[in-house]
């Protein structure tokens, strides 16, 4: 059965043109590994992190330019304040560095 499934996995990765053979599939249960981190459930989410370590590759950053983060949503969070969201376009900061909202 699980022979099936893998084999339908890679057929619709081939038709959405992804590489459905060379693509690695890992079986496993992340509840069962959970229950049981010492267990071969356990092994197979290690091997899952180390696949995609391996296959999938970092994204390149811009860490040397001037940071810039697009607000994406803001929330009022109790006994927090005005929190605001957003995806780090480049750059970086440090804790305790001053920020300038802009717009």
């Amino acid at each position: 059965l699980l022979e099936l499934v893998e084999m339908e996995i890679r057929e619709l990765l081939d038709e959405y043109e992804f590489p459905g053979d060379d693509t690695p599939i890992v079986r496993g249960s992340a509840l069962k590994a959970l229950e049981d981190p010492s267990s071969e459930w356990g092994d197979k989410i290690v091997e899952l992190f180390e696949i995609i370590d391996e296959y999938i590759p970092a994204p390149e950053r811009d860490v040397d330019k001037p940071f810039l983060m697009p607000i994406e949503d803001v929330f009022s969070i109790t006994g927090r304040g005005t929190v605001a969201t957003g995806r780090v376009e480049r750059g970086q900061l440090k804790v305790q560095d001053e920020v300038e909202i802009v717009g």
